[in-house]
């Protein structure tokens, strides 16, 4: 008898067909990930190029402020797939950065204008050491100067070097028979007179951007000296300021009429040497500058605190809004 023929055993190829499987199945699932990886990578590439790298500044929002570092609102995803990319590529450097810049500073509110101040500083020439203080006042100023004083020049020569504006403070005859001083217009004097005097006292302290009467209240209720006065400066380039020492001036009826512009004094600030009083007058001043553009206030280089109250209550009233500036300023902006 032949010996019976041995089958092989078909557990081995069953388990190697398993593995086989297994690996195919690996392989798959291997390449599968490998797309879905591939794919998310693409896509944020894509997402990083369009989308801007730092936030939308809101309209209005300081070019050169800092930025607040990205935070979540509340109930909001902590990274969401757009600010992952661009958190990766930001620098710690950057971030620490924001972080100690802050939000942007306030910017202070604005100051709203409120009008233009004019000081004008009479009678200079008397002593030069109550001028100096006035030299050194740190806004504009317009100082007018007497003639045939014995400072009178060298009043002058200070007053422009120290970048203030100058004026002749031209006497003039008053109605109470008080001396008005050397170089002064008295009724009665002709055209040809009164231009004599006025080209003397020219001719010994200017060149000057103006004049004004000191005293005059009878001259300038004169209409035939006002007129030739204001012809004088006219001719001359240069603007006259009316002190108004009386109320019944002629003088701005006559420039109406030649068609020439004249400035005329608001207030007194120092008709009573005290430092209380003459702030009081001054806020009566910037009353008047609020309700017309401008002011014009005169005071004297003999008021003992007047240079000292000015130059005190100087920033605070810039700081209120009004603004400082010399006569001759006033007539170009307000004519």
């Amino acid at each position: 008898m032949k010996q019976a023929e041995k089958k092989p055993d078909p557990q081995p190829v069953a388990e190697k067909k398993g593995i086989r499987m297994l690996l195919v199945t690996g392989l798959c699932i291997f390449v599968g990930a490998l797309g879905v990886t591939s794919v998310i990578f693409i896509r944020t590439l894509f997402v990083l190029d369009a989308a801007p790298l730092t936030q939308e500044k809101p309209q209005g929002y300081p070019e050169d402020a800092p930025q607040k570092p990205w935070v979540p609102k509340p109930g909001a995803p902590l990274v969401s797939q757009e600010s992952a990319g661009r958190e990766a590529i930001r620098s710690d450097a950057e971030l620490m950065d924001r972080e100690v810049s802050g939000p942007p500073a306030e910017q202070p509110p604005q100051v709203r204008y409120k009008g233009m101040l004019v000081f004008v500083i009479d009678d200079a020439g008397n002593n030069l050491e109550e001028l100096e203080p006035f030299l050194h006042f740190p806004g504009p100023l317009t100082i007018a100067v007497l003639p045939g004083l014995p400072y009178s020049v060298e009043a002058a020569r200070r007053i422009r070097a120290a970048g203030k504006e100058l004026f002749l403070h031209q006497p003039m005859e008053a109605l109470g028979g008080q001396d008005p001083g050397p170089g002064a217009i008295y009724s009665g004097m002709s055209a040809e007179t009164i231009r004599a005097v006025v080209a003397g006292n020219l001719a010994e302290i200017g060149p000057v951007a103006g004049m004004n009467n000191h005293q005059g209240s009878k001259i300038t209720r004169d209409p035939e000296a006002m007129e030739t006065i204001l012809t004088l400066c006219r001719e001359g380039g240069i603007y006259f300021l009316d002190s108004r020492t009386i109320a019944d001036t002629v003088a701005p009826d006559v420039a109406k009429r030649l068609g020439i512009p004249i400035g005329e004094r608001d207030v007194f600030v120092d008709n009573i040497q005290e430092k209380t009083a003459m702030i009081q007058w001054v806020e009566a001043g910037l009353h008047k500058a609020a309700q017309k553009g401008a002011a014009v206030l005169i005071g004297h280089t003999w008021s003992p605190e007047l240079a000292a109250t000015l130059e005190e209550i100087y920033p605070s009233l810039v700081e209120r809004g009004y603004s400082f500036a010399t006569f001759s300023r006033l007539m170009q902006e307000h004519p």
